[in-house]
């Protein structure tokens, strides 16, 4: 039985390190509680458990949710990233349950936010504002976002942070990791601590507003001569590091496209693989958050409104070009170049046992196979995420010898699959080739 929808709800986030690394420890205690529970039942029925399936539970996958939901901030963002497949990877009653933390933060009570933005702004802030909503108009991880009139005229979307985020990000990251290795889902040959100190290094600079202010008008300038979009303008002087200010843009969220003719879905995603290219070959610098929320439909114009710059990250131009010897050669059907480029990525190393390379290959082949598609490449028929997803799981008894990539391509990863769910989610038809063409 799904669980019910819950209303987001005012709730304090907590702030101190300690209070934090509580809420997760006793988190850990009732899900080990629950394996314990259900291994022994298992083993009773003459069963022998998976740790990984004790803890992929409905009810675990709840309390996950829901812990996570509450305290924000890097816990959350990471239970985020875990849920960006939902549907296509997971079951879909453990989906339904992660699906929850894209969608429904809680918001900090009228009390906490006052001393957050007077903290920002001092004490007489109000006075700068005509009006000013002290319900968010949203609410995610890191923070949440308010409208406002200031009485100089301006209609304002004004995200604020939630108080602690930044001094508990390393913990964090690392109580979450704990929980991830206690799991069994960490293969023991892998090394994650290199990922971990880049999840700390990318959450710092998205906690820090002043620097995804510059990079929302930096975006704005790349993109003034594309017009099937509308990047919000920054207003510096309302901008902190806890609090960034930006025009209000009217919108309804992409997915709501889903009942949209089907040559408007195919524009608006033949628009958004185009910027994703743009952006890698020509821009080098990408909004790698995948976030469906980050994406938002201006129904008048037909523009894209693009959201939260906070995960931007610049790519190196050696980097760019591997990726398009790496495409070039598997358009080609030149597979001794896409290994030796997924080599270079770190996909592959001279000790990958044959069997795994084998698999890896056929893996890459799948990823390439709707850039080879002649004409319009149908999102909506294309069984693409669960043929990965079998081979993904035909790779597990070579976990071990997994190698972690160059971190620039996990980043670049998670937005081309966050890309190619919206596709599929909105049965988008793009023709991939004429779109990729122009960078290769």
């Amino acid at each position: 039985m799904p669980h019910p929808k819950s209303e987001p709800r005012a709730v304090a986030i907590p702030a101190s390190r300690l209070s934090r690394l509580v809420q997760l420890g006793g988190l850990a205690s009732r899900i080990a509680g629950d394996m314990a529970a259900q291994g022994a039942r298992q083993l009773v029925q003459g069963q022998r458990p998976r740790i990984s399936d004790l803890l992929l539970t409905p009810a675990n996958a709840r309390r996950v949710a829901d812990q996570l939901a509450q305290m924000r901030g890097a816990a959350m963002k990471v239970g985020q990233l875990m849920s960006m497949d939902a549907g296509d990877v997971l079951p879909p009653e453990l989906a339904q349950i992660m699906a929850r933390l894209r969608a429904e933060a809680h918001h900090m009570p009228a009390p906490q936010l006052k001393k957050v933005l007077t903290a920002a702004w001092g004490l007489d802030w109000l006075r700068r504002f005509q009006k000013f909503d002290v319900r968010p108009i949203a609410a995610a991880s890191i923070g949440q976002v308010h409208r406002a009139q200031t009485r100089d005229g301006r209609d304002l979307a004004i995200k604020v942070q939630y108080p602690g985020v930044r001094r508990s990000i390393d913990s964090d990251v690392d109580n979450v990791a704990a929980l991830m290795r206690m799991s069994g889902l960490v293969p023991k040959g892998v090394d994650v601590a290199p990922m971990l100190a880049e999840a700390k290094r990318q959450l710092h600079e998205e906690a820090d507003y002043l620097r995804e202010g510059r990079c929302l008008a930096e975006f704005g300038t790349l993109l003034a001569d594309a017009p099937g979009f509308v990047v919000p303008r920054l207003h510096g002087d309302l901008t902190t590091a806890d609090v960034l200010a930006m025009d209000y843009v009217q919108g309804v969220p992409v997915e709501d496209l889903a009942d949209a003719p089907q040559k408007e879905r195919d524009r608006v995603l033949t628009l958004l693989i185009g910027l994703l290219f743009r952006e890698m070959f020509e821009f080098r610098l990408m909004q790698t958050d995948p976030n469906f929320a980050n994406y938002r439909y201006e129904a008048a114009s037909g523009k894209v409104i693009l959201l939260d710059f906070g995960a931007t990250r610049a790519f190196p131009e050696s980097f760019a070009e591997l990726y398009r010897r790496l495409l070039r050669a598997g358009l080609a059907g030149d597979l001794e170049t896409v290994r030796a480029a997924a080599g270079e990525i770190g996909f592959l190393a001279d000790d990958t046992p044959p069997q795994l390379e084998a698999e890896m290959m056929a893996m890459f082949q799948l990823v390439l196979s709707p850039l080879r598609e002649e004409g319009p490449y149908d999102f909506g028929a294309s069984d693409l995420v669960g043929r990965m997803r079998d081979a993904g799981i035909a790779m597990q008894d070579d976990a071990e010898h997994f190698r972690i990539p160059q971190i620039d391509a996990l980043f670049l990863q998670r937005k081309f699959g966050g890309i190619f769910l919206l596709a599929s989610r909105l049965k988008a038809r793009v023709d991939l080739r004429a779109v990729i063409g122009p960078y290769l």
